[in-house]
């Protein structure tokens, strides 16, 4: 554990900056040696020192069976900081060597001169009698002129943890000239056991009049704070008291980079204007010196920084957007700030984040915007997204119909974004929720209705098909004059209203089904049939009526207008008919298709020799042939 403290003259104005800073650097074990103008002692590059040497290190360990303190780091704490760890000669001796160099210090100024010392033996060394460090600075000139009285730091004791003390004194440069200073360290204390300590940071600051500065006057606030993107105008104020003879150099130090001067700006008033401000740390202070010593920093002193610190706004990242079903949650989270405001449908302004919405309705349908707030108080631009909540589905679906096979109707539903019915048979668009049905057979539809995601819902609807009307008179009929016949009539459809047949003409029943017929004639028979709501149909029969035929076995084809021709009787009923007539020894003597003209016993124009001819008749309506004979008579 380290602990600091400050003895000796003190500045009661303010200071510049290190016009030299010894720090001795940094790295690793050991540290290079200081020249001979530095120091007369011996340097050792390793392990403790023995009396009348030194090391420069960045840390030691608890040398001398422990009579040290374990020094772990220099006295700032800088990573692998160097430090001067002394085991004093025996004989009190000057130890340390510190020269300016010429025209390095400013002429008639006052300068603090201090470095920072510590006693690294133990209260226990040498049986709690160990000799105390006791040193004593000389500052002069090169030529021995003192500049002040030597200043002693008297006997600095041992402690339980390493105390690092600040010792400084003052004194002033020559008027007539920049002659270099030389300050001396002497050790007072005989060594031997004890007399032990370590040296760091050693300082040259100019040392002037107390100087005042604040924001408004020279007695207002030392700091000023801003949001990122604001805009300010500040005053700063500055006054040297008890001093009307100083000139002034305004500097600043941007985001810790190193104070730098801003030209023009000499006055002790300086005007800063922030437009749009960058976060970050700025820093201002006034330098002042006597006339024209004002241009050399060596010379000037400062008053404390005053600050102003642009606060950054927080930085919020994206919030996707979210999609949900009704009566589901909502949870929006923002995240980058201290503290948060939400806004939004359906909702009041509210600082919860995560802002919950605990069952989502399509009011809360649209953009949320949150505006987030660092600890400084500063608000971030406005980040949105975009909340969608999907209705709860209230499927509908039309009512079922009823239509005539081979018609269409067209379903409706509604309710929901998506639509798929099955069966598809039957649909044009089964993903439409208004598909167009025209199914051969009754069929029931079941429609799935959904909404991106969200549970679906099904609704069912039936299309019943009726039938059309289908008459079937049934097959063609063929009887012989004076027979009967019965026609075999075939329905089929739905809600039949009824059936009949036409004409009514020799039949026994026209409103049955399978009625006798009894016709004298070719006649053409209807079925018909009627519908509900399918209209009607119907069907045609046809029966041929074949007449009774008589075939005369002579006739005398002589011209005497008398049965001169073979007239069989009703075979011209018969115009498919093949008639074929033979003489006794089988030639063919006569042939004809149909019976327009009765044959008249000749043969290709010649008369025919009266006798027996034999003759086969096929009436070709699916009877047998008849055969025969026939006697020409002359």
């Amino acid at each position: 554990m380290l602990s600091f403290h400050t003895y000796g003259q003190t500045c009661t104005g303010s200071l510049g900056d290190p016009v030299i800073n010894e720090t001795f650097g940094a790295g690793s074990n050991p540290g290079p040696a200081l020249s001979g103008q530095q120091t007369n002692m011996t340097y050792l590059n390793a392990g403790c020192p023995n009396d009348g040497s030194y090391t420069i290190a960045n840390s030691s360990g608890n040398c001398f069976g422990n009579a040290w303190h374990l020094l772990t780091q220099d006295h700032t704490g800088n990573p692998n900081g160097y430090m001067m760890i002394i085991n004093a000669s025996v004989a009190p001796s000057i130890f340390f060597t510190q020269q300016t160099n010429v025209g390095e210090l400013c002429p008639n100024t006052t300068y603090e001169f201090a470095a920072y010392i510590a006693n690294i033996c133990l209260p226990s060394t040498c049986g709690g009698k160990s000799i105390p460090p006791n040193i004593t600075f000389t500052i002069e000139t090169t030529d021995g002129t003192l500049l002040s009285p030597p200043y002693n730091t008297g006997d600095i004791q041992t402690s339980s943890t390493v105390q690092w003390v600040r010792y400084h004194t003052f004194f002033t440069t020559p008027a007539n000239g920049t002659q270099a200073v030389v300050v001396k360290m002497s050790n007072n204390a005989p060594g031997g056991c004890g007399n032990d300590f370590a040296l760091d940071d050693i300082t040259f600051r100019a040392c002037g009049p107390v100087i005042e500065a604040g924001f408004g006057s020279n007695l207002g606030p030392a700091t000023e704070t801003l949001c990122q993107g604001a805009s300010a105008d500040y005053t700063l104020n500055t006054s040297v008291v008890g001093n009307n003879t100083s000139f002034f150099q305004w500097q600043i130090n941007t985001n810790g980079a190193g104070w730098t001067d801003m030209p023009g700006n000499t006055a002790d008033v300086l005007h800063i204007l922030f437009n749009n401000a960058i976060p970050g740390i700025y820093q201002y202070r006034v330098g002042i010196a006597n006339g024209s010593d004002i241009t050399s920093e060596h010379c000037r002193v400062y008053c404390s920084p005053l600050t102003v610190t642009v606060n950054p706004y927080p930085v919020v990242p994206p919030i996707a957007n979210q999609t949900v079903c009704e009566t589901y949650p909502v949870t929006l989270t923002a995240s980058g700030g201290a503290s948060y405001t939400w806004t939004g449908p359906g909702i009041q302004p509210t600082s919860q984040n995560p802002l919950v919405i605990n069952s989502a309705t399509p009011a809360n349908t649209g953009t949320y915007t949150v505006v987030a707030m660092s600890d400084k108080g500063c608000s971030a631009p406005p980040v949105q997204t975009y909340v969608n909540v999907i209705p709860k589905i209230v499927p509908g679906v039309s009512p079922d119909v009823t239509i005539c096979a081979g018609e269409t109707t067209q379903l409706s539903s509604s309710g929901g974004k998506y639509y798929k019915w099955a069966p598809s048979t039957g649909l044009d668009h089964p993903d439409s929720p208004n598909p167009v049905a025209s199914p051969l057979q009754t069929t029931t539809y079941t429609v799935h209705i959904s909404n991106d995601g969200c549970a679906d819902s099904s609704k069912t609807v039936t299309v019943t098909v009726n039938q059309n009307p289908v008459a079937n008179a049934g097959s063609n009929k063929a009887i012989f004059e004076g027979q009967s016949v019965k026609l075999v009539g075939v329905i089929k459809g739905d809600n039949i209203t009824g059936f009949f047949w036409s004409p009514s003409t020799f039949l026994d029943d026209p409103k049955s089904l399978t009625p006798v017929a009894t016709p004298t004639d070719d006649i053409t028979y209807t079925l018909n049939l009627t519908s509900l709501s399918c209209g009607t149909s119907s069907s045609n029969v046809f029966i041929r009526v074949y007449k009774k035929i008589t075939i005369p076995n002579a006739f005398s084809p002589n011209n005497d207008g008398t049965n001169d021709y073979w007239n069989i009787d009703a075979l011209v009923t018969y115009p498919d008919c093949s008639l074929v007539v033979y003489n006794r020894y089988g030639q063919q003597v006569y042939q004809s298709t149909g019976y327009s003209k009765p044959w008249d016993g000749t043969y290709n124009g010649s008369l025919l020799p009266p006798g027996t001819y034999y003759y086969i008749l096929d009436l070709k309506n699916n009877t047998p042939k008849i055969s025969g004979w026939v006697v020409v008579v002359r």
